[in-house]
C-alpha cells in the first residue's frame, strides 16, 4: 500500500520495475532544454481549441466570397490556422501543397500570392522544427531511462484494447457529415456572396472533421504501440492540478516547483476500485446480493469521487503529490501511462493512461502560471478576510448559545435584484424585429418564467430538522446530517447534500470582493453562508421549531407564469 513520506505518497517497492531510474532534476533539465524555441506553439491555451477552428471557417468563407481562391483551396489555406497549433503532422504534409495552390489558383494579385506563399512556407518551417525537436526529446528521454524497460501494466482483464481517440473519431465523423451538409445547402442562400462563402465553409468544416479523425487515429495508434513491447520507464512525481490534468515533476522536486509537462489521464474503473480497497482475494464465489451491493457501493464511491473532483476544480486546488512510474518516452504530443500511488495513503497503486497528448510546460507558461498563482493567493486572502467577518457577524447574532424558538430564513436581496436588472438591460439591447426577433422573444419569455422566480424569490428556511428550499414545483428538504457543503464561492452561494438525489442548490449575483474589502461591506451571500454553517456545525444554534406549510416555502410557478406573461406583453408593446 502507499505510504506517505513527507508530502509525497510513495509507491511500494514491489510495484516499481527492477532498476527503474529516477528522473532527477539534472536529467529533466536536459529534457526541458530540448524543447523548441519559445515562439513555436507547443502548448496552446485552452480557448485556442475553440477560437482557431471558428476563425478557420470564417477565413475560408471570406477568401472564397472575395473570389480570391476556389472553395476547396480557401479551406486548405484557412486550415493552416489550426494545424500548426493543434495537429502539426497535417501541416507538415499539406503545407507545400497549400503553397503551390496559392501560387497557381484563384485571382490573387502577384504581391498577395507571394506574401501568402511566404507565410505558408514560414508555417511549414515552424511545424517541421517542432516535429524535429520531438525526436530530440525522445533521445534525451531514452538516455534518462538508461536502457531500463518494462511492459506497460494493465488495470484488469479486458483492458488490453486501447480506447484512446474514440471521442475524437466520433466528433470527426460528425464534423465531416456537417461539412458535407453545409456544402450541399449552398444553393439555399439568396445572396451570391453567401453562395460562394458557404461551400468554402463546408469544405473547411469537413477538413476540421478529418483533422479530428486523424487525431483520434494517431492517439490510438500511439497508445497501442506502448503495449506492444516493453518500453522505457522512469520514476517521477505526479499530481492532479486544478484543471484535472496530471502534472509531472522530476523525482527530486519534492516541493512541486517546476512541472515538466501535463497530460490528461484516466484511471479505469477497475483500477480505481483497487485503489479504494474494493478487490477481494478468495475463491471467486459470491453470495446472492453481494454483486448488487458492490454495484451500489461502487456508484456511491463514484459519486463521492466526482463531487470531490468538482469541489477541487472549483476551489482551484491541486491534488496530493504522488510517486509514479512513467511508461514511455515523454515528448511533445506523445502518449504516456503511469503506475501511480493512490490519492489515499492506504490505497493500492493505480494505472492511469493518457486521454490526450503530452504538453510540455514552456518558460512562458510557467511565468503565466506564477502570476496567476499570485493573483489567486491575493483573492484567497481577501476571501478569507470576508468570510472571517461573516463568521463574526453570525456569532454576534447567535451569541448566548441559545437556539431560537422560531424558524430562520434567508431570501433574495439587493444583490439578486441588481443581477436581474443588469441582465435585463443587457438582453433588452438585442430586441429586434423579423423572424430573429420572434425567436428571441420566445427565448426571453421562457427565461422569464423559469429563471426570474429563482433569482428574485429564492428562500432558504432552517428549522429543527434541516433546511428547506423553495422552487418552481415546491419546496425541497435537506436534513442537517445530510448537508455536505455550504459555501459562498465567489459570486455564487452553494449548498449541497450527501444524497445523490438532491441536486446542488445555488444562486449567483455580481460581486467585487476587492471593492467589498475596501468599503468594509459584507456581501449577503457571505453572511448567509456563515449563519447556515454555524447552525450546521453547532446543533445548539439550530431552531427548536419545525417549519410547516407556508414556512417551508411556496411553489414559484405562479410567479413564473406571471413573469413570463409580463415579459411577453412588454415585448409585444416594444415591437
Amino acid at each position: 500500500m502507499s505510504t506517505e513520506v513527507g508530502a509525497v505518497l510513495r509507491l511500494p517497492e514491489a510495484a516499481i520495475p527492477e532498476g527503474c531510474p529516477p528522473w532527477d532534476g539534472e536529467r529533466a533539465a536536459r529534457w526541458t532544454r530540448a524543447l523548441p524555441p519559445r515562439w513555436v506553439p507547443v502548448r496552446p491555451p485552452v480557448p485556442a481549441f475553440v477560437v482557431l477552428p471558428l476563425l478557420a471557417v470564417l477565413g475560408a468563407g471570406l477568401l472564397s466570397a472575395w473570389g480570391a481562391l476556389p472553395a476547396w483551396a480557401a479551406a486548405l489555406v484557412a486550415l493552416h490556422l489550426v494545424w500548426p497549433v493543434l495537429r502539426p503532422e497535417a501541416a507538415a504534409v499539406l503545407g507545400p501543397v497549400a503553397v503551390g495552390v496559392v501560387l497557381t489558383a484563384g485571382d490573387l494579385a502577384l504581391g498577395a500570392r507571394l506574401g501568402a506563399a511566404a507565410v505558408l512556407a514560414g508555417v511549414w518551417g515552424t511545424v517541421c522544427l517542432r516535429l524535429a525537436v520531438r525526436a530530440r526529446q525522445r533521445a534525451v528521454g531514452r538516455e534518462a531511462a538508461g536502457g531500463v524497460t518494462a511492459p506497460v501494466p494493465t488495470p484488469g482483464a479486458g483492458s488490453e484494447r486501447a480506447e484512446r481517440g474514440t471521442f475524437l473519431l466520433w466528433c470527426g465523423l460528425g464534423a465531416v457529415v456537417a461539412g458535407g451538409a453545409l456544402y450541399a445547402a449552398a444553393g439555399l442562400w439568396d445572396r451570391s456572396a453567401g453562395r460562394q462563402a458557404v461551400p468554402a465553409a463546408g469544405w473547411c468544416l469537413a477538413g476540421l472533421g478529418l483533422t479530428l479523425l486523424l487525431s483520434g487515429l494517431l492517439g490510438r495508434r500511439r497508445a497501442l504501440a506502448l503495449r506492444r513491447a516493453p518500453v522505457p520507464v522512469l520514476r517521477v512525481l505526479v499530481r492532479d492540478n486544478s484543471d484535472a490534468d496530471t502534472e509531472v515533476y522530476a523525482a527530486d522536486d519534492l516541493a512541486a516547483l517546476h512541472p515538466l509537462f501535463t497530460v490528461s489521464t484516466y484511471a479505469s474503473k477497475a483500477s480505481r476500485g483497487a485503489a479504494d480497497g474494493g478487490t477481494d482475494e478468495g475463491d471467486g464465489h459470491k453470495v446472492d446480493g453481494d454483486e448488487d451491493d458492490g454495484d451500489e457501493d461502487g456508484d456511491e464511491d463514484d459519486d463521492e469521487e466526482l463531487r470531490a473532483l468538482i469541489d477541487r476544480i472549483g476551489d482551484e486546488r491541486a491534488g496530493p503529490l504522488r510517486e509514479a512510474v512513467l511508461y514511455g518516452i515523454p515528448c511533445d504530443g506523445g502518449e504516456a501511462v503511469f503506475l501511480a500511488a493512490a490519492s489515499a495513503a492506504a490505497g493500492t497503486p493505480v494505472v492511469e493512461a493518457s486521454l490526450g497528448p503530452v504538453r510540455p510546460m514552456t518558460p512562458g507558461v510557467l511565468r503565466t502560471r506564477s502570476r496567476a498563482e499570485k493573483r489567486r493567493s491575493v483573492r484567497a486572502a481577501r476571501g478569507a478576510g470576508l468570510r472571517a467577518r461573516a463568521v463574526e457577524a453570525a456569532a454576534g447574532r447567535d451569541r448566548g448559545d441559545e437556539a431560537p424558538e422560531r424558524v430562520r430564513h434567508w431570501s433574495a436581496g439587493w444583490a439578486d435584484r441588481t443581477a436581474v436588472a443588469l441582465a435585463a438591460l443587457f438582453l433588452a439591447c438585442y430586441v429586434r424585429s423579423g423572424w430573429w426577433g420572434d425567436v428571441y422573444a420566445l427565448v426571453l419569455t421562457a427565461l422569464a418564467g423559469l429563471v426570474l422566480p429563482r433569482r428574485l424569490a429564492w428562500r432558504v428556511t432552517a428549522d429543527r430538522e434541516g433546511l428547506w428550499f423553495n422552487g418552481l414545483r415546491g419546496p425541497r428538504h435537506i436534513l442537517w446530517d445530510d448537508v455536505r457543503m455550504v459555501k459562498a464561492d465567489g459570486a455564487r452561494l452553494r449548498i449541497d447534500s450527501r444524497r445523490a438525489a438532491f441536486g446542488e442548490w445555488r444562486v449567483s449575483s455580481p460581486r467585487w470582493s476587492w471593492l467589498e474589502a475596501r468599503l468594509g461591506a459584507l456581501h449577503p451571500y457571505e453572511r448567509t453562508a456563515a449563519e447556515i454553517t454555524a447552525m450546521w456545525r453547532t446543533p445548539a444554534l439550530r431552531p427548536t421549531a419545525t417549519a410547516t406549510g407556508r414556512l417551508r416555502g411556496r411553489p414559484l410557478w405562479p410567479l413564473g407564469a406571471a413573469a413570463a406573461t409580463a415579459v411577453a406583453a412588454v415585448l409585444l408593446v416594444l415591437r
